[in-house]
């Protein structure tokens, strides 16, 4: 898995994330991507996702206005993606739970970029087997507690019931933006996690106390925002967060212990003007600087 590239020569690669350095030993944080897009139920795309986030980040800084800080200031390395294979998401989910194992038996930070959200299973159930008591906090519009979609339970609509089932314990997910959903994944909700539907910021400040000091993974799905910040994704959902509000999220959750974090649901196919991408590598930049210098 070491990624360690010769420094002499006159190289520049834009196929990974800005800012990111050559050694992974060295590396706080290890991005990587999974683009699995097998069980999208809506608008395909999000196979694209990791690509082109990537490229977008090239059009920010790698200076932070909000946090006064530079990804200089971070050891990170990209590793690229998780070779997926097309039409077996069970054994493109075995792939990527073996990166995510090495990621963090090598007391790494995973950062994820997806692909659909059932790319968060495998990175959660190996941050679980480091961490028992691992908190789960999920940004998104669907509450993804189904428990099958279609007649499939591997479906990213029942990615958040798949992680209770993988060891999340009942009370330990927190729910933030939901907006949609059935109405048993609503009563499920209510009765084994922390559910806050609407809205991101309010809630989210009144937790963080009872939250510190335990290892938290953070989960953004791109549709927890309004789609008239991010249209380019499968499943969007009228209501949502604003960016700017998404960020304050990021921003508050700065003094937290998250060992983990991910940015699904991007499907740039369905954003000409780009500004889903944009976000979504905004966001990893923020994440970068609150959590992994």
């Amino acid at each position: 898995m070491s990624r360690e590239l010769p420094l002499d020569l006159p190289l520049e690669r834009l196929d990974r994330y800005m800012g990111a350095r050559d050694s992974y030993s060295e590396a706080r944080a290890v991005l990587f991507g999974i683009p699995m897009d097998f069980t999208t139920s809506y608008r395909p795309g999000t196979r694209f996702g990791p690509g082109r986030i990537r490229e977008a980040s090239y059009g920010l800084e790698e200076f932070s206005y909000h946090q006064e800080a530079s990804l200089e200031e971070v050891a990170f390395c990209d590793l690229g993606d998780v070779a997926v294979v097309f039409g077996d998401p069970r054994t493109t989910l075995d792939r990527a739970l073996q990166v995510a194992r090495r990621v963090v038996a090598d007391g790494k930070l995973p950062f994820v970029l997806g692909g659909e959200h059932l790319v968060t299973l495998p990175v959660v159930q190996a941050l679980l087997e480091r961490y028992p008591d691992l908190v789960l906090l999920q940004f998104d519009a669907h509450a993804d507690l189904r428990e099958e979609y279609l007649g499939n339970p591997l479906s990213h609509a029942c990615v958040m019931r798949r992680c209770l089932e993988a060891g999340v314990r009942p009370g330990h997910l927190f729910q933030f933006g939901i907006r949609s959903g059935t109405r048993e994944e609503y009563d499920f909700g209510r009765r084994h996690c922390r559910l806050y539907p609407h809205e991101v910021l309010g809630p989210l400040r009144k937790v963080l106390s009872e939250l510190e000091g335990r290892p938290v993974y953070v989960t953004v799905d791109i549709d927890v925002m309004d789609p008239a910040y991010a249209p380019g994704t499968g499943t969007p959902e009228p209501g949502g967060v604003s960016s700017r509000e998404m960020l304050a999220a990021i921003h508050a959750m700065r003094g937290l212990n998250v060992v983990g974090f991910d940015v699904v649901e991007v499907a740039p196919n369905l954003d000409p003007s780009d500004r889903t991408v944009v976000l979504g590598a905004l966001l990893i930049r923020e994440a970068l600087l609150a959590f992994a210098r």
